[in-house]
This record gives C-alpha cells, sequence and structure tokens, in this order.
C-alpha cells in the first residue's frame, strides 16, 4: 500500500551506448560479420591441432594416395628419373626442416612425391612389350614356366631366350602357347619350335 503523500516512481539506471560495439542485425549475426575471416581463423586452428604431437602421422598415407592419384590424373608418362629424384630431394628437405615450423607442410610435399614417384616406378618396372599384328611361322626357343592342362588343348607360358620372325623385329620376353591335348612339355624344360603368334584379345564386353 502506498504512503499518503508519496507517488509511485520506477527507479532505474540511464546510460550511453558503448562507443565502438557493433550492433546485432536481427539478432542473429553482429554487423561487419566477416564469413572469409571466421573460415579462415577456423581451419588454421583445425590445421594446428592436426600438426600436434603425434597427429601428423595418419595424414602421411593419405598424402602418398594422392600423389598415386595425381600420377593417374597426369597427361602423359612421367619420366622416372626425374620424378625420383624430386621425391628424394623433397625427402631430404623434409629432414632439414624438422626443427623447423614447415616441418608438417615438407612432410606432406614428400608423401606426395614419393607416391607420384612409386607409381611411376611400378609401371616401368612391369612395362613389355605387346604383341601389335600377327606374326607367322615365328621361331622360338625358351623355358616353360607354367602349364595349362585344358579339356581339348593344353597351354604353356614360354619365357623367351631367342626369337626369330621374318616380317617383324619385335622382341617378346613371354609367350602363351596351346598345343594338342596331352602335348604340352613339362614345366622347366628348353624348347625349340615355330608358332603363329597372334595379339591378345580385346575385351568381349567393358569392364571384362
Amino acid at each position: 500500500m502506498a504512503e499518503p503523500g508519496r507517488s509511485v516512481r520506477s527507479q532505474g539506471l540511464a546510460g550511453t551506448w558503448p562507443v565502438g560495439r557493433a550492433t546485432s542485425a536481427g539478432g542473429l549475426a553482429p554487423a561487419g560479420f566477416d564469413l572469409w575471416t571466421s573460415l579462415a581463423e577456423t581451419l588454421r586452428a583445425w590445421v594446428s591441432a592436426e600438426a600436434g604431437a603425434g597427429r601428423l602421422l595418419p595424414w602421411v598415407p593419405v598424402a602418398f594416395g594422392c600423389g598415386i592419384a595425381l600420377y593417374f590424373a597426369a597427361d602423359h608418362e612421367p619420366v622416372l628419373w626425374v620424378v625420383a629424384s624430386t621425391a628424394i630431394a623433397l625427402v631430404l628437405v623434409a629432414v632439414l626442416l624438422r626443427r623447423s615450423r614447415l616441418l608438417a607442410p615438407a612432410i606432406m610435399l614428400a608423401a606426395v612425391a614419393a607416391g607420384f614417384a612409386m607409381a611411376t616406378w611400378k609401371t616401368t618396372r612391369i612395362a613389355h612389350t605387346v604383341l601389335a599384328k600377327p606374326l607367322y611361322s615365328v621361331s622360338l626357343s625358351g623355358f616353360v614356366e607354367t602349364r595349362d592342362i585344358r579339356e581339348r588343348t593344353d597351354r604353356f607360358v614360354l619365357r623367351v631366350t631367342a626369337m626369330e620372325a621374318q616380317r617383324g623385329d619385335v622382341r617378346l620376353e613371354r609367350v602363351r602357347l596351346s598345343v594338342r591335348k596331352g602335348t604340352a612339355p613339362e614345366v622347366g624344360s628348353f624348347v625349340q619350335l615355330k608358332a603363329r603368334l597372334m595379339p591378345p584379345l580385346s575385351p568381349l564386353r567393358p569392364g571384362s
């Protein structure tokens, strides 16, 4: 109950708006909000966290795989000695920067270069001559590596040591030959024969 002769008034404090403080836009985002700056700071924090002790190692295989993917995306076959020299140089740079802040990016670059060089070396190692057109009356000499007994014919793989063809200067390392049933030579035996060589069959359907 109000006392006689005294009016009821609400008490409060008044002040000015702080200078330099940004007002909110609809209560959702402050004025002057910079999306790219915030994103850059977030990414920087994530990178710093992943570059911590013991957390960088799982990313090395990822970078190695990225190097292999870059090899398959190349327009032409890389030169082996160039990519190998580059990978070795980047590995040495990473070793020299082991006490620097640039160690993490140096390791990632070295891993990418190592993956690229490994894919190039693998392709070079398994590269071999493939017959492009048929050859007839080819004289072959070599050792039998494998033998496959089939229902109607026998097949064996011959590691060629000498090859003579009338029309063609191609030199093959291995050939797969088909002979009559029960006439395939034993594995490891040395044979000399004449054969008709055909190019590898194309796929019968996509993906086969």
